[in-house]
């Protein structure tokens, strides 16, 4: 992704008295949710090969389970590229991420090597948890990605943690905490969102709502379907983004982000998005039928929304299109060549990482 710009940490306000006050004067929700941001041909490029790149990754991390180089669970975001990569543009230097186990795209996106997630992936040396986290636990300070967490919702304190921790340091950042449908679900959430509201902590909800969390669908499991509206009882604004459209997705990051950061409190946002696979590798997905992810391929796809206005546009010719997806191919090809080469784990790092 394109360097991020960096924060101002003017914007912040820190103390109780403080955030009592903007509580009980926030009058007005942020106008977002509709917006769709502008693109150049340069971003609408950017976007196009960053959602390639997470596309084609995950193939071919599917490829690869599938031939048994990668063990354990395995969650693909293939039809979801379009919410990471819209946020990611949005979201300033210095600002964090924090994801559940659906999380290889998140990585990407954040600017991880594709040949160090992959290498996690197939547990070798060279990975991002040097081989002992594997799909679902691997971070980067670097980056700013502090996970990749198996438990469901697990993540969605954490990263309220996190902001508390950048108000406490008056440093500007906001913390993005992503989770599912499914997930919105659990107790953990909403005492983070009442915490989040209550110290007006610059954290952004990220419903990733993909309609099936683990193979139930939403209306089947969740008495409140419009998840934009689960912060109601806190005084947290939400809004509902076309998940499936990076302009979108971006339009409504920059507003909960300014929101945010300004010392306003959380904003959830609610990404109405869909995954083509099923939850998992072991997952096969009978709850839905194929007549229904088709048309969701044919008609919503977020990367061939770009590449059809890129051409309508007469910004890029197929021959440019097929030369990106052979680019992105060949790093990709190149990752998968590298986790299946480089050395294993040494014995001593059952050693490591270890707190007794």
């Amino acid at each position: 992704m394109a360097p991020r710009k960096s924060a101002a940490s003017s914007s912040r306000r820190t103390g109780a008295t403080n955030s009592t006050k903007s509580r009980s004067a926030k009058t007005a929700k942020p106008a977002i949710g509709a917006q769709v941001a502008e693109f150049d041909r340069e971003q609408e490029l950017e976007v196009y090969r960053e959602m390639l790149l997470i596309r084609r990754f995950e193939e071919k991390a599917g490829q690869l389970y599938g031939m048994g180089f990668i063990g354990g669970f395995c969650h693909l975001y293939i039809g979801q590229e379009a919410v990471v990569t819209g946020i990611q543009l949005a979201m300033k230097d210095g600002d964090q991420l924090i994801t559940g186990y659906r999380d290889h795209g998140h990585m990407l996106a954040a600017g991880m090597s594709p040949r160090g997630v992959m290498a996690e992936l197939t547990g070798r040396q060279a990975g991002y948890s040097r081989g002992k986290g594997g799909s679902m636990h691997m971070f980067s300070r670097e980056k700013n990605f502090y996970g990749g967490h198996g438990i469901v919702g697990a993540q969605v304190p954490l990263g309220t943690g996190v902001a508390f921790a950048n108000r406490y340091r008056d440093n500007g950042n906001v913390s993005l905490a992503f989770f599912g449908d499914g997930a919105a679900n659990q107790g953990q959430v909403y005492e983070s969102f009442n915490m989040a509201e209550l110290w007006q902590l610059p954290v952004i909800f990220v419903v990733e709502n993909n309609r099936y969390a683990m193979g139930t669908s939403v209306s089947r499991a969740s008495a409140q379907t419009d998840f934009s509206q689960r912060g109601v009882s806190f005084n947290i604004p939400g809004h509902k983004v076309d998940g499936m459209d990076v302009r979108a997705v971006k339009a409504a990051a920059l507003s909960a982000l300014d929101y945010a950061r300004s010392g306003k409190g959380p904003v959830i946002l609610e990404m109405m998005t869909y995954r083509y696979r099923g939850h998992s590798m072991s997952d096969p997905a009978k709850y839905r039928t194929k007549d229904e992810v088709q048309k969701m391929r044919s008609e919503h796809d977020p990367i061939e929304q770009v590449k059809v206005r890129l051409l309508e546009k007469g910004w890029a010719s197929e021959e440019e299109l097929k030369a990106i997806d052979k680019e992105v191919r060949d790093i990709v090809a190149d990752s998968a060549e590298f986790a299946q080469t480089t050395p294993e784990p040494d014995p001593s790092e059952l050693y490591t990482d270890i707190v007794l």
